[in-house]
Formats: structure tokens, C-alpha cells, sequence
């Protein structure tokens, strides 16, 4: 506000009253500018972001001023849980090895008597230890027969070892008669090939004993096959299949139209036998999915 101060003094009475009016208001506009300019310094000084906050017209005028938001807390760092102490067994072991492998690359590198008799004395400690631990060890298989693989599984000793192959083959004769009651063989061949007549009678005594159906497909149109004389002649089946090799076989069941390999090249009994027992477990699918297909019409005559 300008300040208007009269340049001349009226000699009446009422012009002298007005300039002394003009003059207060001048006064009074004058203080309320300090008080303005001493209100901001203050505000300024006392607050460190202030600079920052007049700076930020999107915040306001120079006359508002919002209230501080407090200060967000740093999040706490959350602490590992302490690590478990290490054994001190697993300490002597590593400063075992350690040592070992150090005293046998001194060895290596100088082979001179005194660096190869380090190397052996610390070598035959390892072997006491590890003897030590195989007594042991055994001993307390013997104790517990859960433990002992030739009692929960295959045997070593020649005598349990034939119950034991008398009890398999059993099981896999019996899941091959029961295959026979919704199941059969596809068998792949080719007229000119020696392995396919070679395998092709051992299949026809398969098929009277178990009673599994066996379905003689020929890939080339000829059935000069003496234990087949009346192949099917391939209809797409084994390109659908991807048969690359013959003989070929695979088990198949009709009603759901469920085809698995069992292998290629002449199979013996014990052989065909275990790998129906394997193919027709029930989370044989779970382990190998490819091997399995499905398809939608599998004629059996």
C-alpha cells in the first residue's frame, strides 16, 4: 500500500484532520507488512521443509499451510532365526577330509617317502573309521530286519533266493491270466523278417498256456508266418503307434482302447511275463504317460 501524505496543509480545520487520518492509515499499513514478513520468517526458519513447501504451488498458497503429516516408521528388519549349531562330529569329519585330501595332493605333486607315509597313515585311519562303521552298521541291520533289504526285498542267500523266484514267477503267471480276461497282444511282424518267425511259435505257446489273446498284424501285407497263417494286414495301426522295429508288442484292451507297449525283438516267457506285471501296475501310467495310447476302435477278430 502506497503511503499518501498531503503536500500542503490546508488552513482549515478539516483539512488538517484529514491528512492526519491518511497518515494512521499509512502507520497501520506499514506495521501489518512487518507483522506479515515476521510471521513467514518465523514459520521458515522453525520448519526444515518449509523451503520445499513454499517452493509447491500445488499445495497451496503462501498464506495455507497444511498440517504435517507424520513421518512414516522404517519397517523393522525381521530377523533370521539363528541357525542351528553344528555338530561337532560333522567338524572332525570336514577337518578329516581336509587333511586327506591335502596330504595326498603333497603326495601327488612331491612324492617322496615321508609325504607318501603321511598320506598312508592318514588314509588307514579313514579305513579304520569306516570299518568301524560297517560293524556297527551291520549290526544294527541285524537287529532290525526293517532295515535289511534281502529280507524286505530280493534275497542273496541261494536258498531264499529260490522261494523267491518261485513266488515271483507265480505272481506274474497269475497276472497274465488275468489279462487274458479283458486284455490280448498285438503282434507286429514282417514276412520276411527271421527274428518275427523265430519269436512267432514262442507266442503261440504263450497264448494256450495263459490264455491271452495274441493278434498277428502284418506290416507288409504277407502272412507267411507258420504259427500265424491268418494275420490282420495292417490297417494305419502301426504308424499310429510309431512301430519302427518288428517284431513288436504290445498289450491292448479292447473296451477301453488302451494300447501299451511291452517291447521289441523276441522276448523269452520269464521276460514277456515280467513286463506284463510292470505295464499293468497301477500307477504304471503315472511314471511314463507317453507310453500310453488311446484309440477309439481296436478290433480283436
Amino acid at each position: 500500500m502506497r503511503s499518501f501524505v498531503p503536500t500542503h496543509v490546508c488552513k482549515r480545520g478539516w483539512c488538517r484532520a484529514l491528512a492526519a487520518v491518511l497518515a494512521c492509515m499509512t502507520l497501520v499499513a506499514a506495521a501489518g507488512r512487518s507483522a506479515i514478513a515476521a510471521d513467514v520468517s518465523t514459520t521458515t526458519t522453525s520448519d526444515e521443509e518449509a523451503p520445499k513447501y513454499w517452493a509447491d504451488r500445488e499445495r497451496g498458497w503462501f498464506w495455507y499451510r497444511p498440517e504435517p503429516q507424520g513421518r512414516r516408521e522404517k519397517p523393522r528388519a525381521v530377523q533370521a532365526p539363528p541357525a542351528p549349531a553344528r555338530a561337532a562330529e560333522l567338524a572332525e569329519f570336514d577337518a578329516l577330509q581336509k587333511r586327506v585330501e591335502e596330504l595326498r595332493n603333497i603326495a601327488i605333486i612331491r612324492p617322496i617317502e615321508r609325504n607318501i607315509r603321511n598320506y598312508l597313515g592318514v588314509q588307514a585311519e579313514v579305513i579304520d573309521k569306516a570299518s568301524a562303521f560297517a560293524d556297527v552298521a551291520q549290526r544294527v541291520i541285524w537287529a532290525n530286519p526293517d532295515f535289511d533289504y534281502t529280507v524286505t526285498g530280493r534275497p542273496v542267500n541261494a536258498k531264499a533266493l529260490e522261494v523267491y523266484d518261485r513266488e515271483a514267477i507265480g505272481a506274474r503267471e497269475a497276472t497274465a491270466i488275468a489279462l487274458a480276461k479283458d486284455h490280448a497282444l498285438f503282434f507286429f511282424f514282417r514276412s520276411d523278417c527271421p527274428y518275427c518267425h523265430q519269436f512267432g511259435p514262442y507266442l503261440k505257446e504263450f497264448e494256450a498256456k495263459f490264455g491271452l489273446t495274441v493278434v498277428p498284424i502284418s506290416v507288409d501285407g504277407g502272412p507267411l508266418l507258420p504259427a500265424f497263417p491268418s494275420p490282420k494286414i495292417d490297417n494305419g495301426i502301426a504308424r499310429t503307434l510309431d512301430v519302427r522295429e518288428v517284431p513288436a508288442l504290445f498289450l491292448v484292451e479292447p473296451a477301453s482302447g488302451r494300447i501299451v507297449p511291452i517291447g521289441y525283438g523276441v522276448l523269452s516267457e520269464s521276460e514277456l511275463l515280467e513286463r506284463l506285471q510292470v505295464v499293468s501296475q497301477p500307477d504304471a501310467e503315472r511314471f511314463v504317460p507317453s507310453a500310453t495310447q488311446f484309440v477309439n476302435s481296436v478290433p480283436l477278430r
